[in-house]
This record gives C-alpha cells, sequence and structure tokens, in this order.
C-alpha cells in the first residue's frame, strides 16, 4: 500500500493561494522540467481534492498537474452537486463523508499506488486525523501576502516533521518531509 502525501505549491511567505482563492501566480511560475513531479504522478493512484481546489481546477482547466494525472479522484464536500466533478475529460466523484472513510476509498482506489491530497482544508483534517505519510512543499519565489495559509489551525495541535529532501525546478524549490507521529504524539 502507498502512502498519503499532502503536495502543495506555496509562496515564500506561506500561501498556498491568493486573495479570492487565486492561483495565477502558482500557474506563472518559472518551473523547470521536475523529476519530482513526475515521480509524484508516476506513483500516484488516486487523489483526495478538497472544494476549493476543485472550483480552481474548473476556473483554470489545466487538468490535476498539468493534465499529467489521469486516474481516480475524490472530491470532498459537504453539498455534492448531482453530477459528477469532470477535469479533462476525467471524471471523479464527489464524496460527503468524514476525513477517515474519504482516504480509505481514495486508498483503495489507489490499490499499490499513493494517495495524493489536494487542497488545505483536506490536508488539515488528514493531518489532524494522523492519515498524512509525507508533505511534498514546491516554494514559489513570490510575496503574497495575503490569501489562504499553507496550514492555519488556531489552537491546534503541533505536528512535528522530517526533513527528507530538498530539489529544484526552475525558481521552484521542493521540500520534501515525513510526518514525525512518535514526536508528534508526544507533543
Amino acid at each position: 500500500m502507498g502512502i498519503v502525501r499532502w503536495h502543495v505549491q506555496m509562496s515564500l511567505d506561506g500561501f498556498v493561494a491568493g486573495p479570492h482563492d487565486d492561483m495565477r501566480w502558482a500557474f506563472e511560475a518559472e518551473a523547470g522540467p521536475d523529476e519530482t513531479i513526475d515521480e509524484v504522478v508516476r506513483g500516484t493512484g488516486a487523489l483526495l481534492v478538497g472544494r476549493r481546489t476543485m472550483d480552481v481546477e474548473d476556473r483554470n482547466r489545466p487538468g490535476f498537474y498539468g493534465g499529467a494525472f489521469r486516474g481516480p479522484f475524490f472530491v470532498l464536500r459537504h453539498d455534492p452537486p448531482a453530477d459528477p466533478p469532470v477535469v479533462k475529460g476525467v471524471t471523479g466523484r464527489y464524496l460527503s463523508t468524514g476525513i477517515e472513510e474519504a482516504v480509505a476509498i481514495a486508498r483503495e482506489a489507489a490499490g499499490e499506488l499513493d494517495v495524493g491530497v489536494l487542497g488545505p482544508t483536506v490536508a488539515r483534517q488528514c493531518l489532524a486525523a494522523g492519515l498524512v505519510d509525507e508533505i511534498l512543499v514546491h516554494v514559489t519565489p513570490v510575496l503574497l501576502g495575503d490569501g489562504v495559509r499553507f496550514h492555519h489551525h488556531p489552537g491546534g495541535t503541533t505536528i512535528w516533521l522530517r526533513r527528507t529532501s530538498v530539489g529544484e525546478s526552475g525558481q521552484l524549490t521542493a521540500l520534501r518531509f515525513t510526518v514525525d507521529r512518535d514526536r508528534t504524539a508526544r507533543g
């Protein structure tokens, strides 16, 4: 069975989206060929996506990972519409379940491959439930000043990480961490 990975692109000042969920800065970033992204796409069997992240996909239509990911995806939302989500010709499925069940469904669909988590709200729920194994952050050299924080959990618990790699792709810096469950449990 694969891992559960939160993969995100973040501004240097800690935002994963600008005001009003603006993501133009992410699509305009000067990224070069990225072995890390290629590896992630090859190793990911299913995606668990937040509603707001899906809204960004609907507005921009590049497809997940620029259209390179063509596998099953699940959109977690409390008020799913009747029609299933579609991105670049791939039909997904809405889930209106708790986070543990949503991850279990995505894991089953992924088989032996990894589950990718896209969206800070879904990722925050996964972290709180102890379901994230790895966090991969592509830091973009831009200062947004406002927007959606990378991780915002007032009164939340401290989650300790261990850096496992640092890489470069054009102007982006890829930071990879595993969740240190033992240290997190101790506080």
